[in-house]
């Protein structure tokens, strides 16, 4: 016997509040060379084996990020409930690398996309907001009146001195950042584990700014590409993370896989999600972030107009009968 259409309808539309925290979340999964479906029980994926058709559910409400490689297909009604749980869905080239797209939420308070905006828009606010961020990821408190010339360079110097750091540690040659797509192959280890694990960060980042409502192309160091505030948030944890474990990756024979692999195991202990989301936070509205033990989300505010002398006025009225008619 199928269950009432209303029951159906319910289960189908999720409230906000049946929604989890985007810091109770897992990290991330990627799939490549699947096909994703919405099938009666929730969303699946379809891998081809040698023994035939493998079916794994996707534990949907409770993935923050769905990286889709090379070789995936997923179908709308897939999308759509994915949309509904809050769930970035990317795709990326091959092993997380190279090009990617997101879909986004719909029911999202704007309060931290406005903070961003105001802050961006403004030169002044918008180097305060480098300058924290300077100061999160470094630990070290940056003179007055430094201008964001000066930042990128003593950023640049921090870098260098933590790759030859490492690069000792691990009794390797000296090391050279570098990135070309289309000389993938010919890059060394550490080179193609660093891009993987990054590009795998990248991912998580994305989502917690889409989770906050926040823009992920106002960027306030990077600049240029729909992605820059990724770019910006995901410099806060690569020396911690990505670095060094694509340096421990030196002999790997599958870099790309086994970054993957290990810096997925290493956020089983790091906790990122709710550091993503409290360090936004942070650096965008000091004063108005909330304790990162809090819920991420903040009460649905409903749609307002906006009026350039009384602020919010509310939505859903008609306003030809004003004096001003």
């Amino acid at each position: 016997m199928s269950p009432p259409r209303d029951f159906r309808a319910r289960l189908a539309a999720p409230s906000l509040a049946m929604l989890p925290r985007i810091g109770d979340s897992l990290s991330f999964l990627y799939l490549d060379i699947v096909r994703i479906i919405q099938d009666d029980t929730g969303i699946s994926a379809k891998i081809e084996t040698r023994r035939g058709i493998d079916t794994v559910e996707l534990p949907t409400a409770a993935l923050s990020c769905l990286l889709l490689g090379p070789g995936a297909s997923i179908t709308t009604r897939a999308l759509a409930t994915l949309a509904r749980h809050g769930t970035t869905v990317i795709c990326t080239g091959a092993g997380g690398v190279r090009s990617y797209a997101a879909i986004t939420p719909e029911g999202l308070t704007t309060t931290w996309l406005e903070h961003q905006a105001t802050a961006w828009a403004q030169p002044d606010r918008r180097l305060e907001v480098a300058v924290r961020m300077y100061e999160h990821r470094f630990g070290e408190t940056v003179p007055s009146g430094t201008t964001l010339e000066r930042l990128r360079g003593l950023e640049g110097q921090r870098m260098k001195a933590m790759y030859r750091l490492l690069a000792q540690r691990h009794r390797i040659k000296p090391f050279k950042l570098s990135y070309n797509p289309e000389d993938w192959d010919q890059q060394d280890a550490v080179n193609q584990a660093l891009s993987s694990a990054n590009n795998c960060l990248y991912g998580i980042v994305h989502a917690a700014i889409l989770a906050l409502g926040c823009s992920p192309a106002l960027g306030f160091v990077h600049q240029g590409k729909q992605h820059a505030f990724v770019y910006d948030i995901a410099d806060l944890y690569k020396a911690e993370l990505t670095l060094p474990l694509a340096f421990s990756l030196h002999d790997s024979h599958n870099p790309e896989s086994d970054a993957r692999r290990k810096l997925r195991e290493q956020l089983r202990l790091f906790r990122l999600l709710p550091r993503i989301v409290g360090d936004i936070q942070g650096v965008l509205a000091p004063d108005d972030a909330k304790p990162r033990s809090s819920d991420e989300r903040k009460p649905v505010r409903l749609v307002h107009l906006w009026d350039p002398e009384t602020g919010a006025v509310p939505a859903g009225t008609n306003y030809s009968n004003t004096e001003n008619d």
